[in-house]
């Protein structure tokens, strides 16, 4: 079963009480740089959100081939959300969360995890028959289904291996990647003659995938729509030479991941913000970190302002003083109702 847009919405709008729409997400490079495609979905603003919230599903698995012996990792993914992983010794499935198992009857959750074990044996056949003078061997697979705009579900298959793209599964195809040469050719050409793996394959990723991210939406809802401000404090880096300053705004605690942080002078933005990668917490929260290189002489007037959905439609300010000492000044802010948050970080801060 495929669904359409219309059906889609409906039936998340039925499953969350707020409407969801979707986009397909193309995620380039090799599966160590990315998880190939994967089905982002977006619903509307709630009253007073600034962010739209993505959520997507894939599995990512991992098989390595060193000194005789193999080692399998794999996990599932609802956006940044780790819910599921694979024990690979008693070949069963392993629920992070009291919804892991979506709607899922029982008896539809073992036939997925008969399908990874099934999987298993065919990733170290797959070694025996194309990579058997490789060792150390690395494979690499992305399987997720996609909302794609006017088509509904789609379902996408993603190889690699040594890190490199090797191919791909989609639309009941098989196709080899460029940097998988000959051998993926010849791979794909076979398995697109075992029309009975490739029929499952497909229900898998068109109608299994979708009926199973449909229903974690729903029974994770209440974990997914969960709203936690940012903390954000100031700090001066090392100097990145005479007579300049490395201004440091630090945001952390925040949930769900989407943020906005930007050095500004008034209300221009300062170009030269550079913002590192958003780095999870230990509790499942968010941090990021952004600087700006200014002359020692510029950096009065310059303030860090953060926009984050959980503060309702006002942002936090936080004005650099011009005496911030090398550690962080730390402070959390409750916006009032219709005004900016600002607190001025520097002499007068009393920090």
């Amino acid at each position: 079963m495929v669904l359409t847009d219309k059906q889609l919405s409906l039936q998340l709008r039925a499953h969350s009480g707020v409407q969801w729409t979707g986009e397909l997400q193309i995620l380039s490079g090799t599966l160590t740089q990315a998880p190939a495609a994967t089905c982002i979905l977006t619903r509307s603003p709630l009253p007073g959100e600034r962010f739209e919230e993505p959520v997507s599903y894939h599995l990512l698995q991992t098989s390595s081939f060193h000194n005789h012996s193999w080692v399998h990792l794999s996990s599932g993914w609802l956006g940044e959300l780790q819910i599921h992983r694979w024990n690979s010794s008693s070949d069963a499935i392993i629920y992070l969360y009291p919804w892991s198992r979506g709607n899922f009857s029982n008896r539809e959750l073992e036939d997925l995890e008969r399908f990874l074990r099934v999987n298993s044996i065919g990733i170290q056949e797959f070694y025996t028959d194309y990579f058997m003078s490789e060792d150390p061997f690395d494979l690499q697979i992305a399987t997720g289904c996609e909302l794609h705009s006017g088509k509904g579900f789609l379902g996408l298959k993603h190889v690699a291996t040594q890190g490199h793209d090797f191919m791909s599964f989609q639309n009941k195809t098989w196709s080899p990647s460029p940097e998988g040469g000959r051998k993926a050719q010849k791979v794909c050409k076979l398995l697109s003659q075992n029309q009975d793996y490739t029929q499952r394959l497909q229900r898998l990723l068109s109608d299994t995938c979708p009926r199973f991210t449909l229903g974690l939406l729903d029974a994770g809802k209440a974990h997914l729509q969960q709203q936690m401000k940012p903390e954000a404090w100031l700090s001066s880096g090392p100097s990145p030479g005479p007579g300049r300053l490395l201004l440091v705004c630090h945001v952390s605690g925040f949930y769900p991941k989407p943020v906005w942080v930007m050095w500004m002078r008034g209300e221009q933005e300062q170009q030269g913000t550079q913002r590192g990668d958003i780095l999870p917490n230990a509790d499942g929260t968010w941090y990021l970190r952004a600087t700006l290189d200014v002359a020692a002489g510029e950096a009065a007037g310059l303030a860090c302002r953060v926009k984050h959905s959980s503060l309702g439609g006002q942002d936090l300010v936080l004005h650099w003083g011009g005496n911030a000492a090398p550690f962080p000044f730390s402070a959390q802010f409750s916006p009032p109702p219709y005004e900016g948050v600002e607190n001025e970080v520097g002499e007068n801060s009393g920090n």
